[in-house]
């Protein structure tokens, strides 16, 4: 499976991770440090294991508790309508 941010979302990393602007609706939602992994990870590879991996990796991570916490976040991001498969329309 492969990620893309929707159309109407543009971002901007900051000194505590990122912050993407849903356009659409005039609403922010805030990532941190852990948050951008799995999202940048996500649009790079669009696999969850390869994002919970990094996220344990890279933040000390327990790999039961970052694949949970990496497919919360994918879950809460694809129901906001912020990030889509590739392919589908906004």
């Amino acid at each position: 499976m492969s990620f893309t941010l929707a159309g109407h979302i543009t971002w901007t990393r900051t000194e505590y991770g990122m912050v993407l602007l849903d356009e659409a609706k005039g609403a922010y939602w805030n990532l941190n440090p852990t948050g951008v992994t799995v999202l940048q990870v996500l649009l790079d590879s669009g696999d969850l294991d390869v994002a919970a991996t990094a996220l344990a990796q890279e933040h000390a991570v327990d790999m039961d508790t970052a694949r949970a916490d990496a497919d919360e976040l994918l879950s809460a991001l694809r129901s906001a309508g912020l990030v889509l498969e590739r392919g589908q329309r906004d």
